[in-house]
């Protein structure tokens, strides 16, 4: 048994996640002979990159993004945003939302959809909702779960909450008597295929992949230290994968 030690930034993250949805065999499945949708979010533009195997303009490709509160107009998002990505048997389909396009999905097609919260031990992931309508996740949900289709759900570990997320949604809700004094954010329970850093790595090199620390200083900020285990050969490949996807430039620089 070989061990390691690496260290993932935020961006390396997403773009690590992105690369091992994309390995998934459900979504190599469906990009022969299926539909796959990929709603906006961050890390999911990364997938959208890996997908078309070329470069999109990522702060285009978001909604609802979580910033600073006190620098939220220095955030270099665009106005302008990128349409749906949506793939039928590998090929873009032009004009067609995810909304729309999971109204025709079936078994086997594949719906890709990030989160806000990660309960890792128990496998369910919180999506904060800010559409009264209940945005993306509340227009697709109740045909994701009827039609058994693919819900895959991309989410860096530095989205790890304390506690379970049937419990935070509770308390996000605004209940009889509750004086709410800014905007609160209710946050929906979802399940699903859920990859994180450790199912990517699992997926591309066959190894195992242990949280052992986060945070950091001077970009690092939000990262999380790995432990790699397993057969030297698996260990030495993830550590030149991860050394391949170092230095992946900050989401918004």
């Amino acid at each position: 048994m070989a061990k390691a030690s690496v260290v993932l930034t935020v961006a390396e993250s997403k773009r690590l996640i992105a690369k091992g949805v994309v390995a998934l065999p459900s979504v190599q499945r469906a990009l022969k002979d299926g539909m796959i949708a990929v709603a906006k979010g961050t890390t999911n533009a990364y997938i959208v990159e890996e997908l078309l195997g070329k470069p999109i303009d990522k702060p285009a490709y978001t909604i609802g993004v979580t910033l600073p509160q006190k620098t939220m107009h220095a955030t270099g998002l665009r106005e302008q945003k990128l349409p749906d990505v949506v793939l039928k048997n590998g090929v873009p389909v032009e004009g067609m939302t995810v909304i729309e396009a999971v109204r025709q999905m079936k078994r086997g097609d594949v719906f890709i959809k990030g989160a806000n919260a990660l309960d890792y031990k128990r496998k369910v992931a919180g999506i904060l909702v800010g559409h009264p309508e209940g945005g993306t996740i509340g227009a697709t949900i109740g045909i994701v779960i009827a039609r058994r289709i693919e819900f895959v759900i991309p989410v860096g570990l530095e989205k790890l909450v304390y506690e379970d997320i049937e419990t935070l949604s509770v308390k996000t809700r605004a209940l009889d008597g509750d004086e709410i004094l800014n905007e609160t954010l209710p946050l929906v329970p979802v399940t699903g295929t859920i990859i994180t850093e450790i199912e990517a790595l699992k997926l591309l090199c066959n190894v195992d992949a242990t949280l052992v620390a986060a945070g950091g200083v001077g970009g690092a900020e939000g990262a999380v230290r790995l432990l790699i285990e397993g057969e030297r050969v698996d260990v030495q490949k993830a550590l030149e994968l991860i050394e391949s996807i170092q230095g992946e430039p900050p989401f918004i620089a």
